[in-house]
């Protein structure tokens, strides 16, 4: 397919969308709400397939696969059930099958995450990372400068809520680099992490809605995987652009040591 191919009407995108009710806080679902209308008003159709415990289908046939935030009780029962997915999930990334985890999602795709109290949960390794938990949260508007081939660099905003502390091995990429907030460990300057087409990150918001650029930079990818390259049609941002531009406001003018609840306006 030419490069310059700009219609994408009728092709598919197939979403896995693991442990859908188990681990979806924050917001998080909106993030498949985000996928799915922006694929909508370019005419791609999605084929959802929600994914629970005990239910291991083969995840190379997806596209787009989609795991979420939890809190610790739910991520014991997922570190244990995602044991049996992890040699699809694994073979899947490897194709470059398009990943987007958050928060406790994106700690079980590290090598594993230990609680600040409680056993190690085990993860399946997609990412060299490893988290530990700490003592305070960190909880605060977000703002992270990303770089990619397709978008060049760009700004990525949301609200992170976790305690853990994430460190990255020599396989895995960050992100981006932080402008604002903690990011993976309060220390290195770097949120997230990469590896081939999967992206992990503790961006809540839920993230897509209000980074439209970065929405479309995982529907591009997923239409990749099945298609080969495509280029989206652009489509009318100026109500996503505005969200993303209040964000970013709000996450540069209250960064820095001040937690979001201490740095609402009407607590001022």
């Amino acid at each position: 397919m030419s490069e310059k191919q700009t219609d994408t009407a009728g092709m598919v995108i197939r979403i896995g969308h693991l442990y859908p009710t188990l681990m979806s806080v924050a917001a998080d679902r909106g993030n498949l709400f985000s996928i799915e209308r922006r694929c909508k008003w370019r005419g791609i159709s999605t084929e959802v397939e929600q994914i629970f415990v005990k239910q291991t289908p083969d995840f190379t046939k997806y596209d787009l696969i989609l795991i979420h935030g939890a809190a610790d009780r739910e991520m014991e029962i997922a570190s244990k059930d995602i044991q049996h997915k992890a040699s699809s999930l694994l073979e899947a990334a490897e194709s470059n099958t398009v990943f987007l985890s958050v928060c406790a999602g994106y700690q079980l795709l590290g090598h594993y995450y230990k609680p600040f109290n409680g056993p190690e949960l085990k993860g399946v390794g997609l990412f060299d990372m490893y988290t530990e938990g700490g003592s305070t949260r960190f909880m605060t508007h977000m703002a992270l400068e990303c770089n990619f081939e397709e978008t060049g660099t760009k700004v990525l905003v949301g609200y992170e809520n976790h305690s853990g502390r994430t460190y990255l091995g020599p396989k895995s990429q960050p992100l981006g680099k932080v402008l604002a907030g903690w990011g993976n460990n309060g220390k290195d300057g770097v949120e997230g992490a990469l590896y081939k087409n999967a992206f992990g990150t503790y961006t809540h918001g839920p993230v897509l809605p209000k980074n439209p650029w970065f929405t479309d930079l995982l529907i591009q990818r997923a239409l990749e995987h099945r298609y080969g390259k495509v280029k989206l049609l652009p489509l009318d941002d100026s109500t996503e652009n505005a969200a993303h531009a209040a964000a970013h406001k709000l996450a540069m003018e209250f960064k820095g040591t001040m937690s979001a609840i201490e740095a609402t306006p009407w607590k001022r």
